[in-house]
């Protein structure tokens, strides 16, 4: 099935940390990355003033998967914990790296720890923007637009501004 995944970063080597997540990724057996967004920075989203000044890196790599989801999910969180990443009560709290899935073919589930496609994707340009250049006429589950289209009714703020073409 085709896994379509968000990475975040805005603590540290914000660019490595991503890099590292990505080569974490495609050390999974049974999953296989088939796309690779660029790297965009953005604003933070839904932070405390005390975090407004530190900026995100994100991008989507998308890849195709053997792994049930909810297993794939817990085996992004083991990577998160492994490069440094603190669960705290406040769940927009800086972190190395934030590692999401964002659709899993057409899968619509709601359970637990796992929402397909994620619930806020197409409110959040920083997701938004990447998954339109890894797969910009996809019509995610729920949709009736595609991401590039979800992309141009998306407000201008917060800025999301690219960062690397390659990484």
């Amino acid at each position: 099935m085709e896994i379509g995944i968000s990475l975040g970063s805005n603590m540290g080597d914000r660019l490595a940390n991503l890099r590292e997540a990505r080569e974490r990724i495609s050390r999974l057996p049974g999953l296989r990355l088939t796309a690779v967004s660029p790297v965009y920075e953005t604003e933070p989203v839904g932070v405390s003033p005390a975090y407004r000044h530190l900026r995100f890196l994100n991008a989507v790599v998308v890849a195709e998967s053997e792994i049930e989801p909810a297993r794939l999910l817990s085996l992004f969180r083991r990577i998160e914990e492994d490069m440094g990443r603190k669960r705290v009560a406040d769940r927009n709290a800086p972190r190395p790296v934030d590692i999401d899935i964002i659709y899993a073919d057409s899968i619509e589930r709601e359970d637990g720890d796992l929402t397909l496609p994620h619930p806020r994707w197409a409110e959040r340009r920083f997701v938004v923007a990447p998954l339109a250049d890894a797969r910009p006429d996809m019509v995610l589950p729920g949709q009736a637009m595609s991401v590039k289209d979800i992309l141009s009714t998306l407000p201008e703020h917060p800025a999301v501004v690219l960062f690397s073409s390659e990484w």
